[in-house]
């Protein structure tokens, strides 16, 4: 097959010895002897010119750019020729010396040549062809399908790659109607999600508790509660926001409810799952922090201009803290958030870091004025016994840990394209569905990515796309080493493995996440997967880790089959699956559409948010 396929290369390019255009359309039928190429050159005049002869050419092939695939014609099909195309006039000298391929040169690169002779078999004679003498007929596309020999959306069965490109099917479920009225629907699914409702518990119940105390010293004399019992709810709440976003926390309330059994009902399972909004207690906590610490700055301001404590130093001090705290909270506002995160991240990571150093000053200077009493305890008794002493040993104890894991570790980037890389690692060992942070500056920005774990279980990777300045610079400026800290933590998906069967729906680089579950912990699934050239973008070895997580995977070319409606797709494939919920890992968008477009039909549905 291969000396007949250079002979149908050699035979174009002989065009390019005489004069006249080479007529290369999308279908070229080049006629082929049985006989080597040698000995037809030497012998010209045992081969007629008239194409029904039948002594011509008997091997018809018909290089066809249709789909990615090769088809033979029938034989008796009429032979399609250029009338001025001579080949007897070529030799294998002359072809030598023009600078063309001969058999040798097939014989000699076929040890050293990336593609195999299935590969040529399937569409390697027009790419010679278009790099030989630039036939520009032929189209990119058309070439790129034919190498790649696989269709549209059907696999090649005699390919040794089992996925294949989908097109959205036509007959799919319809959607149901959306349950409830439309206005309590858009208020339970848009505004008292899950995140605000932890929100609201954290922050109301704080506010009674402080109503409470108010209340009960409102005939004090002086007026107001204890100064130290406002600093200690104050410091409280600063601990429970710290808390709820350390790794080894998070990490320990998945292990605890992944742990939920299947035989559980499906309507407890469900409430688990969302688990991810623990975000909601963190901001809850943290706004009452402030409002605590506010009630404090006023206390220690009436003291003060009241001669009752004259401590200028505790003045500024707090002053300065109540700014640190109100700047968290301001620029910690989604909207602000979104639109600037590189100065969120900025303002949240060093305010944070300034005021527990400051909080260590308050609570030193506040000690130091009450030791200085008439009968008080010793400076060193004093802060011992109080509760904010302790309370911030433990804030300054997980403020520092992941720090102390800070590290440089080797890289190996692979880029997938230019709009993705895939990039390695081998100083540990990860489990499923593990998220690490990484950075080219630890003092400036930090990246979240999901990890893959590799087959030998020795090494992970995790896929970088195209989504920001500094994406961007790594796929076109790859590194070689990256800073990591602290542990790796689990993610949103991790709750998939309480359900018996769940619809996983992700676009482009989400396939990260996608697959640090499903390549390291198996689970019944269904996958959709929407995506521009996802083979061009992603690689061969991401696309058969798709296959090998669902081998019906639904994988959507949008450059060839556009944008297709997510949502009733998620629903099709969650009644054809008889699945209990359906997994989003996308953009925020996107997500937010594909979770209220289930919910609001009483499916159980889930994905990240902008704080989980």
């Amino acid at each position: 097959m291969l000396e007949q396929l250079y002979e149908v290369v050699l035979l174009v390019m002989a065009e390019q010895v005489r004069p006249g255009p080479l007529n290369l359309s999308k279908t070229s039928v080049v006629s082929s002897t049985d006989a080597s190429l040698a000995t037809a050159m030497e012998s010209p005049t045992n081969r007629s010119q008239d194409p029904n002869s039948p002594d011509s050419y008997h091997t018809v092939h018909q290089i066809t750019w249709t789909e990615g695939e090769n088809v033979k014609t029938n034989p008796s099909d009429p032979i399609v020729s250029d009338a001025s195309f001579c080949p007897e006039t070529l030799t294998t000298a002359k072809a030598c010396s023009l600078g063309y391929p001969t058999e040798n040169t097939f014989e000699d690169q076929s040890t050293t040549s990336s593609f195999s002779s299935d590969d040529l078999e399937k569409g390697m004679a027009p790419v010679l062809i278009q790099n030989q003498i630039g036939a520009n007929e032929v189209e990119k596309s058309d070439m790129e399908s034919t190498v790649r020999g696989r269709g549209h959306h059907t696999a090649n069965p005699s390919d040794s790659s089992n996925w294949r490109i989908s097109v959205p099917p036509k007959d799919i479920s319809n959607l149901p109607t959306k349950r409830e009225r439309r206005i309590w629907r858009g208020l339970r699914h848009n505004f008292v999600t899950v995140y605000q409702r932890l929100f609201a518990i954290c922050f109301v119940a704080n506010m009674i508790a402080l109503v409470v105390l108010l209340a009960k010293n409102r005939h004090s004399k002086p007026w107001g509660p204890d100064r130290g019992n406002v600093a200690t709810a104050a410091a409280t709440n600063v601990l429970a926001a710290f808390l709820i976003r350390q790794e080894n926390v998070i990490n320990t309330l998945y292990a605890i409810c992944c742990a939920t059994p299947w035989w559980f009902p499906l309507r407890f399972r469900r409430v688990v799952a969302k688990l991810y909004h623990f975000g909601g207690v963190h901001s809850g906590c943290a706004v009452s922090a402030t409002v605590w610490f506010i009630l404090f700055t006023a206390l220690i301001t009436k003291d003060y201009a009241s001669g009752d404590f004259d401590e200028p130093g505790v003045i500024a001090v707090t002053y300065i803290l109540l700014t640190l705290f109100l700047s968290i909270c301001i620029f910690a506002v989604p909207k602000f958030r979104i639109v600037s995160h590189n100065l969120f991240e900025a303002v949240h990571r060093f305010a944070g870091w300034i005021s527990v150093g400051l909080f260590w000053v308050l609570v030193l200077l506040v000690s130091k004025a009450s030791a200085e009493m008439p009968g008080a305890d010793s400076l060193g008794m004093t802060v011992v016994k109080s509760a904010v002493f302790w309370i911030l040993l433990v804030i300054t104890f997980f403020t520092i840990l992941p720090w102390l894991r800070l590290r440089k570790v080797e890289a190996f980037p692979e880029v997938l394209s230019n709009h993705a890389t895939r990039i390695h690692f081998k100083y540990m060992k990860i489990g499923p569905i593990l998220g690490i942070r990484i950075s080219d500056n630890p003092l400036k920005e930090w990246h979240a990515f999901a990890s893959i774990p590799a087959p030998d279980g020795q090494s992970f990777s995790l896929i970088v796309s195209d989504a920001g300045d500094w994406t961007r610079k790594q796929i076109r400026q790859p590194s070689h080493a990256y800073w990591v800290r602290g542990i790796p933590i689990t993610g949103v998906l991790r709750m998939a493995i309480i359900f018996r069967r769940v619809v996983i729906v992700t676009t482009g680089s989400g396939i990260g996440p996608v697959l640090s579950m499903l390549v390291s912990h198996p689970l019944p699934c269904r996958l959709l997967w929407s995506t521009p050239n996802p083979e061009k973008t992603y690689g061969e070895n991401i696309m058969e880790s798709v296959c090998k997580a669902d081998p019906d995977a639904m994988i959507i070319n949008t450059r060839a089959s556009g944008r297709p409606d997510m949502v009733a797709l998620a629903y099709h494939l969650y009644v054809q699956s008889n699945a209990e919920a359906v997994f989003c890992i996308s953009n925020p968008n996107l997500t937010r559409k594909i979770v209220y477009g289930m919910e609001s039909r009483g499916i159980p549905a889930y994905g990240p948010i902008w704080d989980s």
